[in-house]
């Protein structure tokens, strides 16, 4: 089954489908596209911007709470 449509972040690029460009954001959290907010640790877009600052941050908090 080939893949409708991929967003990915390799190296220092976003790629979307066929189009790419330079990559925004310096560890790829809340990278935007069309009004929404690319997770890394999710695979999937959010509404609104993630309040952490980083990765570890966002770890730190699932370890403490369970879950997010």
């Amino acid at each position: 089954m080939a893949d409708i449509w991929r967003f990915a972040i390799k190296d220092d690029m976003v790629r979307s489908g066929k189009k790419q460009r330079q990559r925004i954001s310096r560890n790829g959290c809340n990278e935007p596209f069309k009004n929404r907010y690319w997770c890394p640790k999710c695979q999937w877009f959010q509404k609104e911007p993630c309040p952490f600052i980083n990765r570890r941050e966002c770890d730190n908090y699932k370890a403490m709470c369970g879950s997010l």
